[in-house]
């Protein structure tokens, strides 16, 4: 082999050597930079995709620019196998390689769905089946009073009665915590039983600062073995939770025979008319003392 063939091959190798790390430090300035899109982009990855079909998604949604530098860049650092699924955004101008990072490490969009006090259980089930980004359907309604009133966060294809479990599962904890810390002598035998009175106390009155009294009232009333007369009972026991009654209570709802109707029954009512709030729960187990055995709803 003649020195100038020695010469030609080792130039050759030095141009393939010049170019090769010239396409490398363009595929990695390609990866590293800032990216393109002018405004924060949503995309749902579904489980089983693989990264030519992230890739041209990602393409296709405006992240990225180059559909080969960023699946060449996932495989060169490794991370081709490891990309999650599931909901993510990406802000505007995320390079290539943020994007493979927020992909690698499952930074998925948190949605959140607010479950209001005083809900009947109908209602917070409704709420559930219309929140976006949830999936299965609820086949069994929760009895009432079991869903603890929160705001809830979940990812995107959660499914709803999972949802459901975590509400049942706060309101067990919660409540088996205020009934081991809840004042002596109260007239409830149960955990159940509070849960019931806190759900009356729940729809007698909004305000927080006047729910121990009302609290308070019901106590004393129990303890004497007077009738609760709670309008929100009659109306639950015409209603079953399934929406407001749609106008003023008459004389003769009063007269109407359901078990929720305290006008008519002694004690509580067989069960919770809704789901309540952590204030009314407290104001139940802690009622304002004192002797009142009425209360006026003022506005």
């Amino acid at each position: 082999m003649t020195r100038r063939l020695l010469r030609f091959i080792f130039l050759f190798v030095l141009l393939i050597l010049v170019l090769a790390g010239g396409v490398l430090g363009w595929g990695y300035a390609q990866f590293t930079r800032p990216g393109q899109q002018a405004f924060d982009q949503t995309v749902v990855l579904t489980k089983g995709q693989g990264l030519k079909e992230i890739a041209a998604q990602l393409a296709k949604s405006g992240v990225i620019s180059n559909q080969l530098v960023f699946r060449v860049g996932s495989r060169f650092g490794g991370w081709s196998r490891d990309l999650k699924y599931g909901e993510f955004r990406f802000p505007a101008g995320t390079s290539m390689h943020d994007v493979a990072t927020i992909l690698l490490k499952g930074i998925t969009v948190v949605r959140r769905v607010t479950i209001p006090e005083g809900l009947s259980t109908v209602r917070v089930v409704n709420i559930l089946r219309l929140t976006e980004g949830l999936r299965g359907d609820i086949e069994q309604i929760p009895g009432e009073g079991t869903l603890f009133p929160d705001t809830y966060n979940f990812s995107h294809g959660d499914e709803r009665v999972t949802i459901l479990q975590r509400m049942a599962e706060r309101m067990d904890k919660i409540t088996a915590k205020l009934w081991t810390a809840r004042e002596n002598k109260l007239p409830l035998a149960t955990i159940r039983d509070a849960v019931i009175l806190a759900s009356i106390v729940e729809k007698e009155t909004s305000l927080r600062e006047e729910r121990a009294h009302v609290a308070g009232v019901f106590i004393n009333r129990l303890r004497r073995g007077m009738r609760l007369q709670s309008d929100p009972t009659v109306v639950y026991g015409l209603t079953r939770g399934a929406g407001p009654l749609g106008r003023p209570l008459r004389r003769a709802d009063l007269e109407q025979d359901t078990p929720f109707n305290t006008y008519q029954l002694p004690g509580l009512p067989p069960a919770p008319i809704t789901n309540p709030g952590l204030a009314a729960l407290r104001a139940v187990l802690h009622p304002k003392a004192g002797k009142d055995l009425y209360f006026v709803a003022d506005g």
